[in-house]
C-alpha cells in the first residue's frame, strides 16, 4: 500500500495543520507521498524535516517581524507576503530558525509542492529533487498568491500559488500512485466557497496573465470539484480527512497570534479525536 499525505494551504489558517502535521511526527507516521498547496508546501517542508513545532513558529512567532508581512514587506519587495524572508532569510542554513534539509533528502518520501504556471494557469507540481539547499524557490512559487505576491520565476517561467489550479490535489495523488491519503484540510466540511471578490482590482493588476484571471474567475469551481472529490473518497474508505472541527472567523491574512494559536490547539483536539482512525486506517 502506498500511503499518501494531501495537505491544502490556506496561508494563517493552515496553524490548523501544523498541529495535525506534528502530531503524527510524534506517533512517527511517515507517509510514502506528500503532496501541499501554498503554505501546506511550506508545513510539509517541516514535517518532512522532522522539526516538531518549527511551523507553530511562524504562526505564533516569525509572524511579529515587520518584515513578514505588510507595508514594509510591500514597499521593499512588491508582495505583502515577504516570501524571501520567510523562505530564505528565516529558513536558510544561518538563519534564525533554519530548515533541516539534509533532514528532507534522508526522509524516503516522495515530495511535491503545486505551483500554478503564470501563463498556462495550468498547476504544476515541483519535486524534491528540485529542492536544494538554501534555495526553497519551489516552496515560495508555490505560496505567491496573485495580487499579494508577485510571480516567482524557475527556469525563466513565473509560477503563482498552487491554491489557484489544484487547491486539494488529492487526484494528483491517486495519479502518482497512492491508495490510500490522509488529506489535511485548512476549512471545516462545511465551507462553501464564493467567487473572488475583487474581480475588477486583480483583473487590472494581473492583465499581463490572462490565464491566471480566468483561473480565479473560476477557482469557485475547481474548489469545489477538489473538496467533493475527497469526501467521495473518504466515502470509499480511500481517504482519512482532517477539516475543522467548528469554523473559526478568520482571514488568510490574519496575523492574529491568539487565533493562530486556537486554531493550533483546535488541530491538536480533533487529531486525538480521529487518532485511533488514523491509526487503524493506515493498518488497513
Amino acid at each position: 500500500m502506498k500511503l499518501g499525505l494531501v495537505v491544502e494551504g490556506g496561508g494563517m489558517k493552515c496553524a490548523y495543520g501544523a498541529a495535525i502535521l506534528d502530531r503524527m511526527l510524534d506517533l512517527k507516521i511517515n507517509p510514502d507521498y506528500a503532496i501541499g498547496v501554498s503554505a501546506g508546501s511550506a508545513n510539509l517542508a517541516s514535517f518532512l524535516a522532522g522539526q516538531r513545532e518549527r511551523n507553530l513558529r511562524f504562526y505564533e512567532r516569525h509572524m511579529h517581524d515587520k518584515a513578514y508581512f505588510g507595508p514594509i514587506s510591500f514597499a521593499k519587495t512588491g508582495s505583502l507576503f515577504n516570501l524571501d524572508f520567510i523562505y530564505s532569510t528565516l529558513s536558510n542554513s544561518d538563519g534564525r530558525d533554519p530548515l533541516d534539509f539534509d533532514a528532507i533528502k534522508r526522509n524516503p518520501s516522495e515530495f511535491k509542492m503545486v505551483a500554478t504556471e503564470a501563463q498556462s494557469g495550468l498547476p504544476h507540481y515541483f519535486t524534491k529533487d528540485e529542492l536544494y539547499q538554501d534555495d526553497y524557490t519551489c516552496i515560495k512559487a508555490s505560496c505567491a498568491l496573485p495580487v499579494v505576491c508577485k510571480p516567482i520565476e524557475i527556469d525563466k517561467k513565473q509560477y503563482f500559488d498552487g491554491g489557484v489550479s489544484d487547491a486539494i490535489p488529492v487526484q494528483k495523488a491517486l495519479d502518482d500512485g497512492c491508495d490510500k491519503l490522509i488529506v489535511i484540510l485548512s476549512k471545516p466540511r462545511s465551507y462553501e466557497k464564493k467567487p473572488e471578490g475583487m474581480k475588477a482590482v486583480y483583473t487590472k493588476l494581473l492583465k499581463k496573465y490572462p490565464q491566471i484571471i480566468i483561473a480565479l474567475d473560476n477557482r469557485h469551481i475547481m474548489y469545489k470539484k477538489c473538496f467533493s472529490e475527497t469526501f467521495e473518497l473518504e466515502k470509499e474508505g480511500k481517504a482519512l480527512v482532517f477539516a475543522m472541527s467548528r469554523e473559526m472567523k478568520m482571514s488568510t491574512y490574519s496575523m492574529d497570534e491568539f487565533n493562530n494559536l486556537k486554531l493550533y490547539a483546535m488541530g491538536l483536539s480533533d487529531f486525538e479525536a480521529k487518532k485511533d482512525e488514523l491509526l487503524s486506517f493506515i493498518k488497513e
